[in-house]
């Protein structure tokens, strides 16, 4: 009787080693995005979607052999507990594999403890506070920091003999990261901030700021506000009060001149210097392809902008990390296959820091232009492989 039981056993054990590759080829990946697909901030959710969208088409629904499937949830802008509660929903519920999304920091912050618990890989295509990853050790940021980019043009007007500037920025975490990094930038390289003014993040009516700036006379103002309707409220002002005539100019970082910006706001937008790490006029052969397999994802709806690369290059860091593994998704391999991963993408050369697990990066300094009837973000200077400076 032992013996037939024994061969039972062995039997049995032989049949489920045999069915295990197809039942990984069966089971799909699931990566669960939480995003605001809705609101006035859909943009950025239609950014991030685009970007998963694009990897797909380019490189096939599998990464070793397994289908992957995106769940998608709208938390319809920056709202922690809805972020924390979807987060949770994922992982019991739909029992994704990975979490993704979370663009803004209050929501990243919020979904930080479930992922850490969980044991859940969670990519960022945003929330730029430097502090994020320091949260969970299950945190990779494929975008960039405010304090990374900030002190970068700090540094520039620095360099380009700005003596003056006036910083506005919103009043959060990604704000008062971006005016504290300007600030050292430029008052390191000699420069002098002439006034700073935190605004509520839901500000839309900048015309008395606006005043207030103008009053005190600087070469340029440094502006850091969530892309989309704030920045497009912004420039908008800052041309019907006539501050470009004034002398003044406008310093910013990453999102203030992607395409979707530059369409709303038109030629007042001219002029406008600005830093970060991607901008669809990137001169190189992986940034055209991109685009052409973008276009195609978006119908040409939709021009990329730095969330639709930050997802793109998750997507490629996830199909490394699992690839690495032959298809599994332990979760601390996956960030630890990511630690230290260098790839090629549309901005250019990305490293996933070792230590801090955010993005390494050249910084491009970008001016609008207007050229053969089109505005343009254009690059004239370089920063290579900048370092997140907040950590």
């Amino acid at each position: 009787m032992k013996t037939r039981a024994l061969w039972q056993v062995l039997v049995a054990s032989l049949f489920w080693m045999a069915l295990a590759p197809v039942l990984a080829d069966v089971v799909p990946i699931k990566i669960g995005v939480v995003a605001p697909m809705s609101g006035s901030f859909a943009t950025y959710g239609r950014q991030i979607e685009a970007g998963i969208g694009t990897y797909l088409l380019e490189s096939g629904d599998k990464i070793a052999g397994r289908k992957v499937e995106v769940i998608y949830r709208d938390n319809a802008g920056p709202n922690p507990s809805a972020a924390k509660r979807l987060a949770q929903e994922l992982v019991v519920r739909d029992k994704v594999d990975i979490l993704a999304g979370f663009a803004f920091t209050p929501d990243a912050l919020a979904a930080a403890p479930i992922a850490t618990e969980a044991k859940k890989p969670l990519f960022l295509p945003l929330a730029g506070t430097s502090v994020v990853t320091t949260t969970s050790p299950y945190i990779v940021r494929t975008s960039y920091t405010n304090a990374q980019v900030g002190v970068v043009i700090g540094q520039w007007a620095a360099k380009s003999k700005f003596k003056s500037v006036f910083s506005i920025v919103s009043d959060y975490g990604p704000g008062i990261d971006a005016e504290i990094w300007f600030k050292r930038g430029f008052e390191g390289g000699g420069g002098t901030l002439a006034g700073t003014l935190r605004v509520p993040v839901t500000n839309r009516d900048f015309a008395p700021y606006l005043q207030r700036i103008r009053d005190a006379k600087p070469e340029a103002v440094f502006v850091f506000l969530p892309a989309g309707d704030p920045m497009v409220a912004f420039m908008r002002s800052f041309a019907e009060r006539g501050m470009a005539q004034a002398g003044i100019k406008i310093l910013a970082l990453e999102g203030w001149a992607d395409g979707d910006t530059l369409a709303a706001v038109g030629d007042a937008a001219i002029g406008a210097i600005n830093s970060g790490y991607y901008s669809t006029d990137h001169d190189s052969a992986m940034n055209r392809q991109f685009m052409a397999t973008y276009a195609t994802v978006t119908g040409g709806k939709l021009l990329p902008n730095f969330l639709s690369v930050a997802s793109y290059d998750a997507m490629k860091v996830i199909a490394h990390t699992i690839a690495q593994q032959g298809g599994k998704t332990d979760p601390d391999r996956i960030i630890e296959a990511a630690k230290g991963y260098k790839l090629e993408s549309p901005r250019g050369t990305l490293l996933i820091d070792t230590e801090t697990r955010d993005a390494v990066q050249d910084v491009y300094i970008r001016k609008v232009e207007k050229i053969g009837g089109k505005l343009v973000n254009r690059e004239f200077d370089v920063y290579k492989m900048v370092k997140d400076p907040g950590k």
